[in-house]
Formats: structure tokens, C-alpha cells, sequence
């Protein structure tokens, strides 16, 4: 048994160890060896041509295996549904959600309010697992926050634009007041690395205009990387007077459950 001494740590090591012997390693000839590369896969330089011969001139490995696969994965999507003239195109959806908004704003709702009443007002065998409902059954704040031509039902002659666009200014003014109450509270954009952003900046800088003390709050944004809009409109720009922000990424199917479960076990204790 030897003592040693390192950096203030004595490590006692029972035996002496010397560089292991490589005299009778196996070998095995490179014939008989499945090898991940083959030479009809290397790829050759590009000269000139069409965008085609750049692209077959790659090589047929890794990340150019998958970008090849993807090409063909988006031109077989696109010859049974794009090209039909039929992605977005189900009925259902178009007439249900677009009545839903254009009969809710004509009462007076917003966009949330107005497609959660519909849900719980109607037969669908499924309304137990709908958020929307879900806030409309509760009476939570669910606020949708459109551009016009993003969404699907737009495609469908029940959308109509004016109803559409009344609904989600309602909205945006319904969330501007809860995040005049944002004192001390917590924010989460979850995924959203466009529109949500932007709306939560325009609210905040709304309620602070009437006078609304929101300042020393939590910002979080999740979502698979970290886009500059969440970066700068929910991070660090309504940080500035105060507060905390934090960047979580990683899959939503996982990451917000995890979050949840940690929540609610925490409010058991």
C-alpha cells in the first residue's frame, strides 16, 4: 500500500498500477467489417448547374441523409394535401370555430370567452379536455390573440374579418388587465416566439401608461430554443424596473408537465 498527498487530500491506492499490455489485442480485417461510410456515398465538389446538382452533389450521410428525407417526406405531404387544395379545409372546423366567434363578439365576448361558451354549450364528445372550455367553465381570463391569415379557419367563407379582428382586440384589452395585476406574480410564455411576445410587451407597456404599478414580477419562457423576440419582449426588456427572468428549454411534452407536477407538490406541503 502506497500513501499519496495532492492538494491537501491523502489517497491511499493498495496497489501499484502500470500501463496495460496491448501485445494480445484481436484485430480484424477491414473485408469483414460493416463500415457506416461507403465510397458511392462520398460526395464530389460543386461546380456549377441547377440547384438539383448541388444537392447531388453532397454526401449521402448524416445530416444530408436527413435533409434528403425531409424533401421527400414534404413532397409526398404536399401531393395529398397542398396540392388538392385541401390542408385546413375540414368542415367542421371552419363552420364551428367561425360561428362560435362571430356569434360570441356579436354578444358582446372576446375570442376566448366566446369559442369556450360554444364548446360547453354544445355536444362534443371530447369538451372535458378543451382549455378554452376549461377557462369558460371556471371563469379564467382565456384571451386568443390573432393575425389575420395565420390560422386555418380564415381559408373558410364563414370567417369574417371584422367580428374576427373586434373579438381579439377585446382580448388583448381583457389580458392587458391581468397583466395590470402582474405585481409580484409570474408570467410564462409557453412556445410562442412570435405574436406572444409582442402582445405581452404591448399589455405591459398599456398597463404601466394607466398608471399600474407592474414591476418586481417573474418572467419565464419555455420553448425548444430561445428565439430573440422572447429574449428581448419577455426576458429582459420588462426586467428593467425590476424583477427575475428565467429561460427554460427544452420539449414542452415534457418540460411543463415537470413544472406543473413540481407546483402542485409543493402545494401539498
Amino acid at each position: 500500500m502506497t500513501i499519496q498527498r495532492l492538494q491537501g487530500y491523502i489517497f491511499c491506492v493498495s496497489k501499484e498500477y502500470i500501463p496495460i499490455s496491448l501485445k494480445n489485442i484481436k484485430t480484424t480485417s477491414l473485408k469483414k467489417r460493416k463500415s457506416k461510410v461507403r465510397i458511392d456515398e462520398l460526395g464530389s465538389p460543386f461546380k456549377s448547374g441547377e440547384f438539383k446538382d448541388f444537392l447531388k452533389s453532397l454526401p449521402d450521410a448524416l445530416a444530408v441523409k436527413n435533409l434528403r428525407q425531409i424533401v421527400d417526406a414534404v413532397i409526398r405531404a404536399i401531393d395529398t394535401e397542398l396540392c388538392k387544395g385541401t390542408f385546413g379545409m375540414a368542415e367542421e372546423t371552419g363552420k364551428g370555430l367561425s360561428q362560435a366567434i362571430n356569434q360570441g363578439v356579436k354578444d358582446g365576448r372576446g375570442i376566448g370567452k366566446a369559442v369556450g361558451d360554444y364548446i360547453l354549450d354544445n355536444d362534443f364528445p371530447h369538451k372535458k379536455v378543451s382549455i378554452l372550455a376549461a377557462a369558460s367553465r371556471l371563469n379564467i381570463p382565456a384571451t386568443v390573440h390573432v393575425a389575420l391569415g395565420t390560422d386555418i379557419i380564415h381559408m373558410h367563407p364563414e370567417a369574417e374579418g371584422a367580428l374576427i379582428g373586434e373579438g381579439s382586440l377585446r382580448d388583448f384589452r381583457l389580458f392587458a388587465s391581468v397583466v395590470s395585476e402582474l405585481k409580484h406574480g409570474v408570467y410564462i410564455n409557453l412556445g410562442s416566439a412570435v405574436i406572444m411576445p409582442e402582445v405581452f410587451l404591448k399589455a405591459l407597456t398599456v398597463a404601466r401608461n394607466l398608471g399600474h404599478d407592474v414591476k418586481n414580477f417573474t418572467t419565464v419562457n419555455m420553448d425548444f430554443i430561445q428565439h430573440y423576440r422572447c429574449r428581448e419582449n419577455v426576458l429582459r426588456r420588462p426586467m428593467l424596473s425590476g424583477g427575475k427572468s428565467y429561460a427554460l428549454t427544452g420539449h414542452h411534452e415534457i418540460m411543463f408537465p415537470l413544472l406543473a407536477a413540481a407546483i402542485m407538490e409543493r402545494l401539498k406541503a
